[in-house]
């Protein structure tokens, strides 16, 4: 017999696009022995990494500008600024890191760290985000960035200063977590003073 408290009594896909949406059907047993059932949508569009590059020297960051529909649909400014983001697809999480930062800001990374692993919004979506912060400079720039046209991508970049973007979060115009996570990690742990 398992330990876990969960036993499955059926799997539904509801959706295969983008991503997938199944509906979950199962028992889950309390700590304290009873079982109830439950049923659960989740769903699954992979996962993947989010950089968020720093110039120590100058305090700035590099940020992107982009459309985002569930923000449109939910009557907020869908125009949401964020760090640097793709799915992993085939890739390692820091070749995905690295990919991203060349075609969304136009930068080629050298050194990167890995800073955390999370789930995103673990109560209904699978997404796991692995989180990177990177120096740059303005040698490390390869082109104008903007992201693949071809994918649908129309990507404004934008540098500003650490302690701007945080005035931003503070104004309620950064709104993306992932974004506030990274910014509050660099002010936090000092890498621009």
């Amino acid at each position: 017999m398992s330990d876990s408290p969960v036993r499955m009594k059926s799997v539904e896909l509801l959706s295969d696009n983008w991503g997938t949406l199944k509906k979950y059907s199962y028992d889950f047993v309390r700590r304290d022995g009873q079982t109830e059932p439950h049923t659960r949508e989740v769903y699954d569009r992979g996962n993947g990494a989010v950089v968020l590059p720093y110039d120590p020297i100058r305090g700035t960051v590099l940020l992107t500008r982009q459309f985002r529909l569930p923000a449109f649909v939910t009557g907020h400014d869908p125009m949401l600024v964020e760090a640097c983001a793709g799915l992993l697809d085939d890739n390692d999480a820091e070749t995905t890191a690295r990919k991203e930062t060349e075609e969304e800001l136009g930068y080629r990374l050298r050194d990167i760290e890995r800073v955390f692993d999370v789930f995103m919004s673990p109560g209904s979506v699978t997404e796991r985000l692995v989180f990177f912060v990177a120096v740059y400079d303005a040698s490390d720039r390869i082109s104008d960035g903007g992201g693949h046209e071809e994918e649908g991508e129309d990507i404004e970049v934008l540098e500003m200063t650490l302690d701007e973007a945080l005035a931003l979060v503070r104004q309620h115009q950064i709104v993306d977590a992932k974004t506030i996570m990274l910014l509050q990690h660099i002010k936090l742990n000092g890498l621009i003073s």
